[in-house]
């Protein structure tokens, strides 16, 4: 199996977490103070530097306003 920063499936979370970042009107430095992280955070997990677990997902997903289960169904939609 291939390390899992280096998937399609991955690149695909990672562009979904970006733009919809983007989408909000937020930069990386705005969603970072949301999160109580640095900006390099969200900056490594935008560009596959760094992987993010479940809960940090969730977290993103709710700073950003995001439905998270709509995201994973439609990088999983072709399973």
């Amino acid at each position: 199996m291939a390390r899992s920063l280096r998937t399609p499936k991955h690149r695909q979370l990672q562009s979904g977490l970006a733009a919809a970042r983007k989408a909000a009107g937020l930069t990386q430095a705005q969603l970072a103070e949301k999160l109580g992280r640095p900006q390099s955070f969200v900056a490594k997990y935008e560009v596959g530097e760094r992987r993010i677990d479940v809960v940090e997902f969730c977290e993103i997903a709710d700073a950003l306003k995001l439905d998270a289960s709509a995201l994973l169904a439609s990088i999983f939609a072709d399973r």
